[in-house]
């Protein structure tokens, strides 16, 4: 246990996108280290101020400001992306103004890049400033053992199906198709999760690929492919569900615009600025155009930012409770350099070493596994274009004349779809 006499203050940070729950990790984690006498400290907007060398970002937080916030969507601390591992002057900002305020501790929330900014300020830190990392992000993409889901991403995929279910409804009543860009800026875990749980006509995610460069022509086809199948069994309508990190591993030649793509301050793609979703729609309907479709309504639907700040979930208000104390006990204890992690029912420190490349001073991603017994079984209740379907003369017939296409021509058109990019055969 730390000595009595130890009572260096605590510092909290928040780091990258929003997710539900953050304001119940800074509400534990305050009370717990207020509740055994130390000073607490909220650092606002991220690492953006304080690296900047901007103190006045850092403010006393007493139990009155955190009582009740765990209920509450958003960060009551804000939170910006910003990388304080751009240069040796903004991580000697932020050491230097934390020990001016005699911050010995400090409980950073977020996701891979900001457990790597942990690492680097841990280290420039030379060991006065224990550093503990609350695992956060709706992506779901954090190296945690035993399959655990980050916090927040339960109450995204909770209020992320309910959009999809409701858009379900809509494109049945008025025939048409939603392409649905759901957040994940590498694994598709939240695409695949709101797909499955909402009963979407189909969920396409990056980690289906093992060539990192993909042409869109095959996403495009994929996703025609399903809409084509839905009308030779009379429903012209659907949702599809797409991983926005689906654009991280295109083709740049086949998509030009992701050469010029606007960067986060970590080198990630900013999907809203690219408009994802439009490319892919007007990639689709051109693909249906060619085969005299392109009077069927296919509409593109971003969601993301109305998940990331909605009020958490009674799974995720438990959970960040846990994480904020189990951080400050772990702290106070003599531990730094690790993440807090739920092991079963208990906590356990996961070391930064174990999941930070000493290389790249990148985190680990976790991907979905395409292996896995829940991944299989999801792909077999989608509709897609399969082998069997191109071999079958009955749906190739029905299919070439709505199309007005020779059954070899459709066959030749969708191969690459049904065949080269991992779509399951149907039962026979």
């Amino acid at each position: 246990m730390e000595a009595q006499q130890d009572k260096r203050a605590v510092a909290i940070v928040v780091g990258g996108g929003p997710a539900p729950g953050i304001n119940g990790v800074i509400s534990a984690a305050t009370i717990a280290a207020i509740k055994q006498g130390h000073t607490v400290y909220g650092i606002y907007k991220g690492f953006e101020r304080i690296a900047a060398g901007d103190a006045s970002c850092i403010k006393e937080l007493t139990i009155s400001d955190v009582s009740r916030i765990d209920a509450e969507g958003g960060s009551m601390l804000l939170t910006s992306r910003a990388n304080p591992k751009k240069s040796p002057e903004m991580l000697e900002n932020v050491v230097r103004l934390l020990q001016e305020k005699n911050v010995g501790y400090l409980v950073t929330i977020g996701g891979d890049d900001t457990a790597a900014s942990a690492k680097a300020v841990a280290d420039a830190a030379s060991g006065s400033i224990a550093v503990a990392h609350v695992p956060k992000t709706i992506d779901n993409d954090l190296p945690l053992p035993g399959h655990v889901s980050t916090f927040g991403f339960q109450t995204a995929r909770e209020v992320g199906t309910a959009i999809v279910e409701t858009l379900m409804n809509d494109a049945k009543t008025t025939s048409r198709w939603y392409l649905v860009i759901a957040m994940g800026r590498k694994a598709g875990h939240l695409a695949m999760g709101i797909g499955v749980s909402a009963s979407a006509t189909l969920s396409v995610i990056p980690e289906e690929f093992p060539d990192k460069k993909v042409p869109l022509g095959v996403i495009t086809d994929i996703i025609a492919g399903s809409i084509l199948k839905r009308l030779v069994h009379n429903r012209p309508y659907g949702v599809a569900v797409l991983a926005e990190g689906l654009a991280e591993i295109l083709d740049q030649d086949s998509i030009p615009e992701l050469a010029g793509a606007e960067r986060d301050p970590h080198g990630n793609i900013r999907f809203a600025e690219l408009d994802f979703g439009r490319l892919i729609r007007t990639a689709v309907r051109d693909r249906l155009a060619e085969f005299g479709m392109e009077k069927l309504l296919v509409i593109d639907k971003n969601v993301g930012y109305e998940l990331r700040c909605h009020a958490p979930n009674a799974f995720d208000r438990a959970y960040t409770k846990e994480l904020g104390y189990g951080a400050i006990e772990f702290l106070l204890d003599g531990g730094s350099e690790a993440m807090i992690i739920r092991r079963g029912d208990d906590l356990a420190a996961l070391p930064f070493a174990e999941f930070i490349d000493p290389k790249t001073g990148r985190a680990e991603i976790r991907m979905v596994d395409t292996n896995s017994t829940s991944f299989k079984i999801a792909r077999k209740y989608q509709i897609r274009m399969t082998e069997k379907n191109l071999g079958d003369p009955a749906f190739t017939g029905a299919l070439s004349k709505i199309v007005q296409r020779t059954p070899e021509a459709i066959a030749t058109a969708f191969a690459a779809a049904a065949k080269g990019w991992g779509a399951f055969p149907e039962t026979k």
